[in-house]
């Protein structure tokens, strides 16, 4: 799928930096393993919504949204070079990890995963394999010590999982990438036992921001060497006849994307090959920025005619995405991105807040994560394409609370929107746990989430307004 990730990172006095990621390639379809996980395996909402998050992300106000939070760690930030001395927490411009970061994020009351990206030392430099020869055993030297030092097991307890790059995919040199994943994993098992290993972003079918799971997971000696499969995945469309360039999005339910394939394949590879590693998904998104910044679009996302979600939209498809998430089998989901600068460009608009001004996404966010944190996921009630998903979460493992969360699976392609036509479907839902203590609407604004008017039309049955924003029942079945 495409991506172009732009992200920008100012503190104190450095610099801004840049990860830029392309476009991914459609994955092999494989069965869908929603129905085969009991509910009780699944994990709390609170401990499944995750962001990506950088060093100017502020705790205080992100935390309402989430308590896991992924960072894009530098390697070249630590050291100029392989071979360099390793100064950890202090980097080499000037921040301290733990004092500038991980420090103030632990004292908010997140959980961090650490992306050790290779940036400077890998793709970033064009003589990357020369910066590592001779090399090899530095690269398990420094993954010890980010294990020993921010590990759960240390004195600093400031991350519980770490991941080895973010996006090398098929552009690095495959045999050079195996052994800095096999020293720097060996390392970081050896620095602290209980720190997770992530794989860098994998797929079913390699691409240039992929790698294969079939090229490296999959071998005996790599297998006990990581815990989790990580993948990247964001609702973009092919280029066609219809769409002019590969950048615009769709819905998250759409069926012509790649969007829940890659996941559903990636689940049921690790369930052929790899029965014990967990999944996460650690970027997805959508882009919303102002009608103005749009006027003062650039370069080749004015020559290109790239076109953005708008607010409402991002908020509705961020939830949703969650949501649908939650079916499969994985254990995290991270949104990108936290904040964004108002830029009319892929990934450059994608942020819960807008120059730290929260958007409709935040409130939305916020809201899915006060409602469900302490459910998880049960049951489809149901999943009528283009028309009506209902999906039933459960309180812990308190069968009497529950939550129905009800939307039309809907909604505009960004290429598409003029014209377009929200759908609302007038819903009759039957055989609910009781009649609803409670149901609100989506929210969009700092003001309390508006309440949805129903009609009671039997014993547990109920009419009401359902459009593409979710609709939130809560249940008290003894009540």
């Amino acid at each position: 799928m495409p991506r172009n990730h732009l992200f920008t990172a100012i503190i104190f006095f450095f610099a801004t930096f840049t990860v830029s990621c392309a476009e991914r390639s459609p994955a092999q379809t494989e069965p869908d393993t929603t129905d085969s996980i009991p509910g009780t395996s699944r994990p709390l909402f609170r401990d499944f919504m995750g962001l990506n998050g950088h060093v100017t992300l502020k705790p205080d106000l992100y935390k309402q949204v989430c308590r896991l939070l992924r960072s894009y760690h530098n390697i070249s930030w630590d050291v100029k070079a392989p071979g360099d001395a390793i100064t950890i927490p202090n980097t080499i411009n000037n921040i301290n990890w733990k004092r500038d970061v991980y420090g103030p994020w632990k004292a908010a009351g997140f959980e961090t995963d650490i992306c050790m990206q290779f940036l400077g030392v890998g793709l970033g430099n064009p003589d990357y394999k020369k910066l590592w020869a001779g090399h090899e055993q530095w690269a398990y030297d420094y993954g010890k010590a980010m294990a020993t030092y921010y590990g759960p097991s240390g004195a600093e307890k400031l991350c519980t999982s770490v991941e080895i790059d973010n996006e090398p995919g098929t552009r690095f040199d495959p045999a050079l990438f195996k052994t800095l994943f096999t020293k720097m994993a060996e390392g970081i098992r050896a620095g602290d036992p209980l720190m997770k290993i992530v794989t860098p972003a994998v797929a079913v079918k390699a691409d240039p921001y992929s790698q294969g799971l079939n090229d490296l997971y999959g071998d005996k000696k790599i297998l006990p060497l990581y815990d989790v499969i990580n993948i990247h995945t964001y609702p973009t469309i092919e280029k066609s006849a219809n769409s002019e360039n590969s950048w615009n999005r769709s819905y998250p339910e759409d069926n012509s994307l790649q969007y829940l394939k890659v996941i559903e394949e990636a689940i049921a590879w690790r369930n052929r090959y790899a029965k014990d590693k967990e999944v996460w998904v650690t970027e997805f998104g959508y882009d919303a920025c102002t009608p103005e910044a749009m006027k003062h679009r650039k370069d080749w996302a004015l020559k290109l005619n790239w076109q953005g979600a708008s607010d409402l939209q991002q908020a509705q498809y961020l939830v949703r995405s969650f949501l649908v998430f939650a079916t499969l089998d994985i254990r995290r989901a991270y949104l990108y991105y936290y904040n964004d600068e108002d830029e009319a460009s892929f990934h450059a608009a994608s942020g819960l807040t807008r120059n730290f001004v929260p958007k409709m996404s935040f409130w939305a966010v916020k809201q899915l994560y006060h409602t469900l944190g302490d459910y998880r996921f049960r049951r489809v009630v149901k999943k009528e394409a283009d028309s009506l998903y209902v999906f039933e979460f459960v309180k812990g493992n308190d069968s009497r609370s529950m939550a129905w969360v009800a939307w039309s699976p809907t909604g505009a392609r960004t290429h598409e929107q003029k014209g377009y036509q929200p759908r609302v479907v007038n819903a009759e839902l039957h055989d609910l746990p009781s009649l609803p203590v409670s149901v609100t609407a989506m929210s969009t604004t700092s003001e309390p989430a508006k309440e949805v008017t129903w009609e009671k039309t039997g014993v547990t049955s109920i009419r009401l307004p359902v459009s593409e924003s979710p609709v939130y029942m809560m249940f008290r079945a003894d009540k």
